[in-house]
């Protein structure tokens, strides 16, 4: 990512509450940007958003949902490491039976690189006959 591009990181929702629960006990909003290290104009506007909404969750984001919960991915990575001559097809026929949810491999693919697993092909190699060994080792 280049040096002048923003990383958007999102406050928890532990976090946003614990702005709220100050905010409401009457502090200042500097004093509690100041304490949680967090910008002035962000705590505003969760501020603003708390007192006409009447809550501090995050909006949902567009896009299409995804396949699979944090649960199901953690389910994945944990049969790979179970069996790891499993294929992707395999693993996402035993999540679909697991969950009742159908995946693609492709799904499965990603989610085990996501946790940092990757297919690895075995190299192929035409065996050596006693007579290529014996002219090997000479």
């Amino acid at each position: 990512m280049a040096n002048n591009q923003s990383v958007r990181r999102h406050l928890e929702a532990f976090t946003r509450g614990r702005i709220i629960g100050k905010l409401e006990e009457g502090r200042s909003v500097t004093s509690v940007a100041a304490e949680s290290g967090i910008a002035h104009k962000i705590v505003s506007r969760l501020w603003r958003q708390f007192q006409t909404t009447g809550t501090a969750i995050r909006g949902f984001s567009s896009g299409r949902p995804r396949g699979t919960t944090p649960a199901d991915d953690r389910y994945i990575v944990l049969q790979t490491r179970r069996n790891r001559r499993q294929t992707a097809r395999e693993i996402a026929r035993h999540t679909t039976q697991a969950t009742g949810r159908s995946i693609s491999r492709f799904t499965v693919a990603r989610r085990l690189h996501g946790g940092g697993l990757f297919a690895r092909r075995p190299v192929r190699c035409v065996p050596l006959t006693p007579t290529h060994r014996r002219r090997h080792s000479l």
